[in-house]
C-alpha cells in the first residue's frame, strides 16, 4: 500500500506544498490525486517566483497581458488566479468527496499586509471573489494584526488558512478566532457547514533556529551532564511544541462554545503541519511527517518529502504518544535558558520577511519577463546539433514517453537497476536534486559562520579535503580570486610533502582558518592534514588550536567526533544522501564560497531557478538539464 493513502486512516490529509503551470498542464497534479490520494495544495510567492523566472510555463499566459494590463501586481494576481482557478477544478472531486473537508487550494494575500488589518480584509475580499471556487482557502498570517481579519473574514463565509503561526499561544488565539468568526456567522444566519479552515503550525524552522542557540549554549557547557542535557534536546523541539499545539486543539474543539456550532454542523479548523520538510541531515527526511500523524490534521509536505514519505513513510498514531515527554521537553528547554516565546517571535518575524522579500523578487521577475517577451528574448538555451539532431530528438521522444523527468525527480531507482540492493544504494544518491532548496533555509546559519570568521580576523582559509569535498572550492577560488575585505582561500588536496609546507609557507597560522572537509569524515588525507595542521597550530596557540579550525562532514562520523574533542569552532554537517563528487550546493562547496566573500545567497537564489526550469513537470524537450 501507498502510506500517502493510507495516512487517511489515521485522519490525516496530505497536502502538497508546491503549485505552478507546468504541474497543473502536464497532468501531474491529477496524477499525484490519483495516485497518491492528494487531499490539498498550498504555495507561496517564493515557488511562483522560481517558476516564472526558470521556465517558459507561463510565456503564453503573458503574453496576451504583457501590453494590456499595466500593473505588475495585477499581472500576477490575473497568473497566480488563473493557477488557482484550474488547480480547484482539478481539486473539487476531492472536495465532493470529502464532504467538503478537504480538496482545497490556497491563494495568500500579499506578505506586506501581513500587519495591515483592514489591508488583509480587502484584499482578502478581492482575491476570493477573483477565484471564484467554493474550494479556495485565501491564507492570512497569524500575526496580532491578522487576528481581528481572520475573525472577520470567517463571519463573511470565506475559507481561510492561517499561516506562520510558530507559538502555541497565538495558534489558540488563533482557533477561538475561528470559533467566534463563525459564531459571527451563524448570528446573521449563514451556513457555518460551508466554512473549511486550517491553521498551518510551522514545524522543522523551529528546530533549525532552537538546535543553532543549543550549539552555542554546548560549546560554553563545561560539564558532561550540562553537555548531555543540551544534545538531548536537539530536534526534538519542533514536534514536542506541535504536541502540545494539538492539546490546545483538544481544548478549544472540544469546549461547550465550539459544540454549539458542531450541532450547527460546523467542522473543526484543522492544525496544518507545514514547514514539514527536513532541513538538518542529522534526522530522517520524512521525521516531520513520521512524528506527527494524528486525526483532525494535515501535512502538506514538499515535492521532496512528500516522495520519500511514499517510498519509506512509517504510520502510526504518533501525534498523542509521549505527549507527558513532550511538556518536559519544553521544560527542559526554559531550564537552559531558551526562551520559546523569543524564538516562535523572532520566528514569525523573520517569515514574514521572507515572503515579504519573495514577493518583491516575484515583482521583479515579472517585470524583467514582461520586458522580454515584449522585447528582444535574452538568456534562452540553443543548440544545433547537425547529423545528431534526429537521434537527439528521438531520444528526447523516448524520454517523454516513459515519464523520465518525473521519475527521476521522484527518485525511481528503476531508471537505472532492476536490483534490490543497488536500488537502495542508488536511493541514497540523489540528494543533491533538492539541496539549493535545503540550503536556502541554512542561510542564516552559513552566513553567521562566515561573518563570525571575518570578525575574528582570519586572514587565510586552508581548506583541507581531497576529491569530491575539494572540487568545487577549487572552483570558486579560480573564479573569484581574493574577495576585497575577505580572507584568502586556498585548497590543499595533494599529501606530497613539498606541496603541504608550500601551502604552510603561505600563510600565518595563527591567523588561518583551516576547514577539514570530508564527507565520510575518515578519508585518509584529510586526516593526515589534520593531524599535521592541528598540532602546528597547537605550537602557535596551545588549548586554543581548535578556534581556527572547523570541520564539514557527514553527520556521526568520526572525523565529527575528533572536531567536538578538538573544540573546533564550528562543525557544519554534510547530506548523506548526497555523493562527495555531487556535493558543490551543500555544505562542502557553500560554507568556503561564503567565508571567502562569495554571494551565496544569490548563487542559491540562481541555482533553485535553474532548478525549477528543470522541474519533473518540464517536457524533456524543453528540459536544460536533459537536453
Amino acid at each position: 500500500m501507498n502510506p500517502l493513502v493510507q495516512l487517511r486512516e489515521f485522519g490525516q490529509s496530505p497536502w502538497y506544498d508546491y503549485i505552478r503551470r507546468g504541474l497543473l498542464t502536464s497532468g501531474e497534479l491529477k496524477a499525484l490525486i490519483d495516485k497518491d490520494g492528494l487531499m490539498g495544495v498550498t504555495s507561496n510567492p517564493s515557488i511562483f517566483e522560481k517558476a516564472i523566472s526558470g521556465s517558459t510555463d507561463y510565456d503564453q499566459a503573458l503574453m496576451p497581458i504583457a501590453s494590456t494590463v499595466t500593473g505588475i501586481k495585477e499581472i500576477y494576481e490575473t497568473l497566480a488566479v488563473r493557477d488557482i482557478q484550474d488547480a480547484t477544478d482539478l481539486m473539487y472531486p476531492v472536495y465532493q468527496q470529502s464532504q467538503t473537508r478537504d480538496g482545497y487550494v490556497s491563494l495568500e494575500v500579499s506578505p506586506d499586509l501581513a500587519f495591515n488589518t483592514q489591508g488583509t480584509i480587502e484584499e482578502a475580499v478581492r482575491l476570493h471573489k477573483a477565484v471564484g471556487r467554493e474550494n479556495v482557502m485565501i491564507k492570512v498570517p497569524g500575526t496580532q494584526e491578522g487576528l481581528p481579519a481572520i475573525e472577520h473574514l470567517l463571519s463573511l463565509g470565506i475559507n481561510v488558512n492561517v499561516t506562520l503561526l510558530f507559538s502555541v499561544e497565538v495558534y489558540e488565539q488563533v482557533a477561538w478566532a475561528y470559533v467566534s468568526g463563525l459564531e459571527k456567522l451563524a448570528a446573521k444566519g449563514g451556513d457555518v457547514k460551508k466554512i473549511a479552515s486550517v491553521a498551518s503550525f510551522f514545524i522543522s524552522r523551529i528546530d533549525t533556529l532552537v538546535d543553532s542557540l543549543l550549539e552555542a549554549k554546548l560549546k560554553e557547557a563545561a560539564a558532561p551532564m550540562d553537555k548531555a542535557a543540551l544534545q538531548n534536546l536537539m530536534g526534538k523541539v519542533a514536534v514536542a511544541n506541535a504536541k502540545i499545539a494539538y492539546l490546545k486543539f483538544q481544548g478549544v474543539f472540544g469546549s461547550p462554545r465550539f459544540t454549539a456550532l458542531k450541532a450547527k454542523g460546523a467542522k473543526v479548523q484543522r492544525l496544518l503541519w507545514a514547514s514539514t520538510g527536513t532541513k538538518n541531515p542529522k534526522y530522517p527526511d520524512t521525521y516531520y511527517v513520521d512524528e506527527l500523524i494524528g486525526p483532525d490534521t494535515v501535512n502538506t509536505m514538499p515535492a521532496a518529502t512528500f516522495n520519500a514519505f511514499r517510498e519509506h513513510g512509517k504510520l502510526r498514531n504518533s501525534l498523542l504518544d509521549n505527549v507527558d515527554e513532550a511538556r518536559e521537553t519544553m521544560g527542559r528547554l526554559a531550564d537552559c535558558k531558551i526562551d520559546m516565546q523569543q524564538v516562535t517571535q523572532k520566528l514569525l518575524v523573520d517569515g514574514a520577511r521572507l515572503f515579504s522579500d519573495s514577493f518583491d523578487q516575484l515583482m521583479s521577475v515579472i517585470s524583467r519577463k514582461r520586458q522580454d517577451l515584449l522585447g528582444p528574448k535574452l538568456s534562452r538555451q540553443t543548440y544545433a546539433l547537425g547529423a545528431l539532431d534526429k537521434g537527439v530528438q528521438a531520444k528526447l521522444k523516448e524520454l517523454r514517453q516513459t515519464g523520465f523527468v518525473r521519475r527521476l525527480w521522484a527518485k525511481d531507482p528503476t531508471l537505472w537497476h532492476q536490483d534490490p540492493t543497488h536500488q537502495k544504494i542508488i536511493r541514497n544518491a540523489l540528494g543533491w536534486l533538492h539541496v539549493t532548496e535545503q540550503q536556502v533555509h541554512h542561510l542564516p546559519r552559513i552566513r553567521g559562520v562566515a561573518e563570525s570568521v571575518r570578525a575574528a580576523g582570519f586572514k587565510h582559509v586552508l581548506l583541507l579535503g581531497m576529491g569530491g569535498s575539494s572540487l568545487c572550492p577549487e572552483v570558486f577560488r579560480m573564479t573569484f580570486g581574493i574577495v576585497p575585505g575577505f580572507p584568502e582561500l586556498h585548497v590543499l588536496d595533494s599529501t606530497v610533502p613539498s606541496q603541504v609546507r608550500s601551502f604552510e609557507k603561505r600563510v600565518d597560522l595563527a591567523k588561518t582558518l583551516c576547514i577539514v572537509s570530508s564527507k565520510s569524515g575518515s578519508t585518509t588525507e584529510p586526516l593526515v592534514f589534520y593531524r599535521y595542521f592541528f598540532d602546528r597550530m597547537r605550537q602557535v596557540k596551545g588549548d586554543k588550536a581548535g578556534e581556527n579550525f572547523i570541520a564539514i562532514t557527514d553527520p556521526g562520523s568520526m572525523l565529527e567526533s575528533l572536531a567536538r574533542e578538538s573544540k573546533f569552532r564550528d562543525i557544519l554537517p554534510g547530506v548523506p544522501d548526497i555523493g562527495g563528487r555531487y556535493s558543490a550546493l551543500s555544505n562542502f562547496g557553500i560554507v568556503p564560497a561564503a567565508i571567502m566573500g562569495v554571494n551565496v545567497e544569490h548563487l542559491l537564489y540562481r541555482a533553485e531557478r535553474m532548478r525549477h526550469s528543470c522541474d519533473s513537470c518540464v517536457p524533456p524537450e524543453d528540459n536544460p538539464g536533459v537536453v
